[in-house]
């Protein structure tokens, strides 16, 4: 067996899946965006489609571990909050801090939405 990254990531899908045979074909969800990401951190404008493939490999399946936590941990109260999301990344500081800045952000612009409406409501009303 090769011990490039390729290799470890398509063993460790397979083991995760329980197939020993090669991971099945599934459509590509995030290469555009990932090739951005990986142009603006020093990558080449035009990745080889390998290593996008790998990449999105990689962050899927990070994505699915970290959701199927979050789920184990929401069970037990019998739903799942961003808090247990929270909680799992509590220890990797910057992505805990970006989260927290995000949802801050993401509750100003529902404020922001909420009053617009509001003042659209009262200009209607006033004609």
């Amino acid at each position: 067996m090769s011990n490039t990254p390729a290799a470890a990531a398509s063993s460790s899908k397979s083991k995760a899946t329980g197939n020993s045979q090669a991971p099945e074909k599934r459509k590509a969800l995030f290469q555009k965006e990932l090739q951005h990401m990986m142009y603006g951190f020093g990558d080449e404008q035009n990745p080889l489609p390998e290593t996008v493939a790998l990449v999105e490999d990689i962050v899927v399946e990070y994505v699915t571990d970290l959701t199927h936590k979050a789920q184990e941990i929401g069970t037990k109260r019998g739903r799942l909050l961003v808090d247990d999301f929270l909680y799992l990344i509590r220890k990797d500081l910057p992505k805990l801090n970006r989260c927290r800045e995000l949802l801050a952000m993401q509750e100003e612009l529902k404020q922001a939405r909420k009053a617009f409406d509001v003042d659209e409501e009262k200009i209607t009303s006033l004609d």
